[in-house]
């Protein structure tokens, strides 16, 4: 019986393959955006500092994302409107990057989905505070596209929230903060 269950397994590891992918960080892009009740929004960019991503068996099976927090830039306004905007969100009122200079999306689980897509699960970390976080990755042209959207209340980013604050009218700041992502990797 033993002899069986050993032979088993052997051939089931067999079968399992496993590839791991280093991110090219300098390929590789976020853009984020935000807005006020009032429809106003503000976009940007930001570098990844490090990713890596492991396929077992076809499937995202694990991986870990570094964002570089102080690399946020501002697309949308000019050059002089951007930086003071960019101050502001890497202030304690917004991100805390000094204090808290990344930002880090853990990979957890995946399930397949239509297209060569993939619903993944992962724990997304700002400002030392860890959520759960769900996004689709779909193919693209040899690489990998994201889409995620996060509540930055969960994050203690408080500043124009109406999760802390009461009667801001049109100084309200949507809670919801999304990150459009093009992934490019090496073997």
């Amino acid at each position: 019986m033993r002899i069986t269950t050993f032979l088993s397994l052997l051939l089931t590891a067999t079968f399992v393959t496993a590839q791991n992918y280093t991110m090219d960080t300098a390929k590789s892009a976020i853009k984020w955006s935000g807005a006020k009740i009032t429809g106003d929004s503000h976009n940007g960019t930001l570098q990844f500092q490090s990713g890596a991503i492991q396929f077992t068996d076809g499937k995202p099976s694990g991986g870990s994302f570094v964002v570089d927090m102080s690399s946020m830039v501002c697309t949308d306004l000019s050059e002089e409107y951007g930086k003071k905007l960019i101050g502001h969100l890497m202030s304690d009122d917004f991100f805390s990057v000094d204090s808290h200079p990344t930002a880090n999306l853990n990979i957890t689980a995946a399930t397949a989905a239509d297209n060569g897509a993939f619903d993944v699960s992962a724990n997304l970390t700002i400002k030392g505070i860890t959520h759960p976080a769900n996004f689709k990755l779909m193919p693209d042209n040899g690489n990998w596209k994201a889409s995620l959207t996060f509540d930055r209340a969960q994050y203690e980013v408080r500043y124009g929230s109406g999760s802390f604050f009461e009667n801001l009218g049109d100084k309200l700041i949507l809670d919801e903060i999304t990150l459009e992502t093009e992934l490019v990797f090496a073997e």
